[in-house]
């Protein structure tokens, strides 16, 4: 055999090799889009409504699927939450936050999960409850 022809061999060889590797860790596998995640509602809030005004108070809120790290939103601005159990959570809702009289739409969201694996595949997205009015009273 030729010294050009054992050296296309070898290079063919290295070629075909490198590709089988490439395939093999998974070069072209695409990552898994992350799932559904599990939806929070809200039955209740307790109290469900407080005077303009006030001292801070904490909220508590009633309602099924809350997550270990889920948040209570107070018009959309997530406020400091205790989770007591998947059916509970609790805000701390500042004095200024009910300074003057109006509706509040109070929602609480579980956030999503990132993926797993070398890609970052998988996963589950954020999912946020219907609202529920809280009132704050003149």
């Amino acid at each position: 055999m030729k010294k050009s022809q054992t050296r296309y061999i070898v290079k063919a060889t290295l070629l075909a090799a490198l590709s089988a590797l490439t395939l093999a860790c998974g070069y072209s596998a695409k990552a898994t889009p992350p799932s559904a995640g599990t939806l929070p509602t809200i039955a209740a809030l307790s109290p469900p409504s407080t005077t303009a005004g006030g001292p801070a108070f904490n909220l508590t809120v009633n309602g099924t699927n809350f997550g270990s790290k889920a948040v209570v939103n107070w018009n959309g601005t997530p406020q400091a939450t205790t989770i007591v159990s998947g059916n509970q959570v609790m805000a701390a809702s500042p004095a200024a936050a009910i300074a003057a009289s109006g509706t509040v739409a109070i929602t609480v969201t579980n956030p999503g999960t990132p993926g797993t694996g070398m890609y970052g595949g998988g996963g589950t997205l954020a999912e946020t409850s219907s609202p529920m009015t809280f009132t704050v009273n003149q």
